[in-house]
């Protein structure tokens, strides 16, 4: 029987607290009762985390290309290939995790092509939500939708899981919404599954079906340890492997979005394998897993650190590390300029260092993904000729719509509505707030201007 990984558009999340991390050591868990005559149960934790789950209607066209056969180029002059669209529907889920702003996280397959997004609540009512970006590589998409008295869960540490903690996925499995199944944290850290590019996921013997991808892994607590991902079955059943997105890595790649309108990927700047007996012992190591540096690139954050080829990396903010491939997952989800420490072994000797990391990918929004008024103009963090901090106009594109309201290269925006504000985030936050006539308050060399979005 074939076995197989599978991501599916029926899915389910979860509302995550937008207040961080709040872990209480030691304390009760929610589903003990007091009382002598009740039976302890999950129900009390379940009441107060399912209704946080939401679903995701999506439209849109799917593109197919066929090769057109030569016969028919060669005699009737057709084209060498047949484009098709074909519309599509599906069923998912997502993840609010800030209330307050309506951000919605969910598997960036679930919202892939989609043309239109719809979030319903357990309670009925029904949100059209914005795709401000998505991470295919690691498969994470952030919506948005209007904040509502939106229901949120907390969200866990999940580097503090281990193997062998109760976990509970909640999800809509073939359509069935509203349901749960439990089970354990199998493992940990695994990678190499070729599911995605980016791979750090808890693997779980809780149920996993159709319908879960997107959904909710919890501890016993109530709070989010991870989205459900992917399985790995005979036909898309489940046997008992399941795998979760952690979900430390999930709100990092989420923040960037946010900020960014992409993730900015942090980049160490090194070359190099996993660690294995054989290595280990031609490296004189006393360890048999980690990563193994083989080249350092000259100029990058891992050389102004002082890592060297013939390290063997085995931890990550104190985390241990199984393979290269975990820790190029959490590195590319800390994000570009995240400080990062790392333990290695060097010449059986044990050494500390702190890592700033660079950035892998390019520093710049698309404006269009903030305000459709703002469509061909590129955006960065920047400052104008006195320092102060704003939104630099770093391309755009002649005859667009934003070249229409006046914007030019190197304009500086530094206001909305005479709201100050410094970064792509404070603009796109800014932007979100406004109605009806926004004017953007721009430097331009020396000069202050107001430009109007009507």
């Amino acid at each position: 029987m074939k076995m197989s990984f599978r991501h599916y558009v029926l899915a389910s999340a979860v509302v995550v607290s937008s207040m961080g991390f709040s872990v209480t050591a030691n304390a009760a868990l929610p589903f003990f009762s007091d009382k002598k005559d009740e039976v302890p149960s999950l129900a009390p934790m379940l009441e107060e985390a399912t209704p946080a789950v939401v679903s995701i209607a999506v439209k849109g066209t799917q593109t197919s290309r066929q090769q057109v056969p030569e016969m028919f180029q060669y005699f009737f002059g057709a084209p060498q290939e047949q484009v098709q669209e074909r519309p599509f529907r599906g069923l998912g889920s997502g993840v609010i995790i800030d209330a307050e702003k309506g951000y919605v996280v969910t598997n960036s397959h679930v919202v892939d092509n989609a043309d239109e997004i719809t979030v319903k609540l357990t309670d009925g009512r029904e949100f059209t939500a914005k795709k401000l970006g998505a991470d295919e590589q690691s498969d994470i998409a952030l919506l948005k939708i209007d904040p509502d008295d939106l229901k949120a869960i907390p969200l866990a540490d999940s580097d503090e899981l281990r193997v062998g903690d109760f976990v509970v996925a909640i999800g809509n499995p073939f359509g069935l919404s509203q349901t749960v199944t439990s089970g354990i944290v199998s493992a940990l850290g695994r990678s190499g599954l070729n599911i995605g590019g980016y791979e750090d996921f808890i693997q779980t013997d809780a149920a996993i079906n159709r319908g879960n991808s997107g959904g909710a892994l919890v501890d016993l607590h109530g709070r989010l340890v991870g989205i459900n991902t992917a399985i790995f079955g005979p036909n898309g059943g489940n046997v008992g492997i399941g795998f979760a997105i952690p979900s430390n890595m999930m709100k990092s790649l989420a923040d960037q979005i946010a900020e960014y309108g992409e993730v900015r990927r942090g980049l160490l700047g090194i070359v190099g394998s996993d660690i294995d007996a054989g290595l280990a012992e031609a490296m004189n190591a006393n360890v048999n897993i980690g990563a193994f540096v083989s080249e350092v690139t000259p100029e990058s954050a891992a050389e102004d650190a002082g890592i060297e080829a013939g390290d063997i990396i085995t931890e990550v903010n104190g985390r241990k590390i199984n393979s290269f491939l975990e820790l190029r997952a959490r590195i590319s989800s800390m994000g570009a300029g995240a400080e990062v420490e790392l333990t290695l072994l060097r010449k059986g000797e044990e050494v500390t260092v702190e890592v700033v990391l660079g950035d892998a990918t390019q520093a710049t929004v698309t404006a269009q993904q903030i305000h459709p008024a703002l469509e061909g103009a590129t955006l960065t963090n920047g400052a104008d000729e006195a320092g102060n901090a704003g939104v630099v106009i770093s391309d755009i594109e002649r005859n667009s719509p934003a070249a229409r309201i006046g914007l030019k290269p190197d304009d500086v925006i530094v206001g909305v509505n005479r709201k100050r504000t410094s970064s792509v985030s404070d603009f796109r936050n800014a932007l979100d707030d406004a109605s009806g006539v926004i004017a953007l308050n721009v430097k331009r060399g020396n000069s202050t201007l107001y430009l109007v979005i009507r």
